[in-house]
């Protein structure tokens, strides 16, 4: 796939990744502001804890973004990065974007803690678990304690990270399957399929965001 044949948009974001001095992957995000087919893209520069991110002349980067129903990804070379009339980020323009699709039931293991709640049980009582694997329309759950039967309604609370960005999520979910306590799993675990039914639209772009950041990490482009 060709850059220009996306028709993105100025102010079409991005996501950045770059090595540190350590080697330790570190990614931003931008916005495109324009580009020379051939030639150059150019992007905002990135803000790390308030303050401009600077980069390297020649500094290779792998850029993401997300089209249609799925991730573009391309490796290109930072060409300069300038102050004036306003900060820009000039990197080299990509002959290919490699094009990742994605399914909405696409899986993507993880471990995050969660704090689970039964809404068709009327308690106060929470419990604590972890989300092994998940997808834009459900999530595989393992918890020491059971917290549902299957059909129960739950919420899901959970911090999600993307692009540097930390967000509290909740979402409504429904016990689709419940398995018997599994002696190989940390603490004998049982473990649960739900499906995410969650109404709110803001909260389930968020979800989209953070599933489709996993599995983009998950390419690596030229080291």
């Amino acid at each position: 796939m060709k850059f220009e044949d996306m028709k993105l948009i100025y102010g079409y974001p991005l996501q950045l990744q770059s090595s540190n001095s350590a080697g330790q992957p570190e990614r931003f995000s931008c916005r495109l502001i324009g580009c020379l087919p051939g030639r150059s893209i150019l992007l905002s520069v990135p803000k790390l804890a308030g303050k401009l991110v600077r980069f390297r002349t020649g500094q290779k980067v792998v850029a993401r973004l997300m089209v249609d129903n799925g991730i573009g990804i391309f490796a290109s070379v930072v060409e300069t990065q300038t102050a004036d009339p306003y900060p820009i980020l000039h990197i080299s323009y990509p002959e290919n974007v490699n094009f990742k699709g994605i399914r909405g039931a696409t899986r993507v293991a993880i471990d995050r803690p969660v704090v689970v709640s039964n809404l068709t049980v009327i308690s106060d009582t929470t419990i604590s678990a972890s989300v092994v694997d998940v997808s834009v329309t459900g999530a595989r759950i393992e918890a020491a304690l059971a917290f549902g039967d299957i059909g129960n309604k739950i919420q899901i609370a959970m911090s999600v990270g993307v692009a540097n960005i930390i967000r509290e999520l909740t979402l409504e979910a429904i016990i689709r399957s419940r398995g018997d306590v599994d002696p190989q799993t940390p603490n004998g675990a049982i473990a649960y399929g739900v499906e995410f039914i969650e109404p709110e639209e803001d909260k389930r772009l968020l979800l989209y965001a953070y599933v489709y950041a996993q599995i983009g990490s998950e390419e690596i482009i030229g080291g």
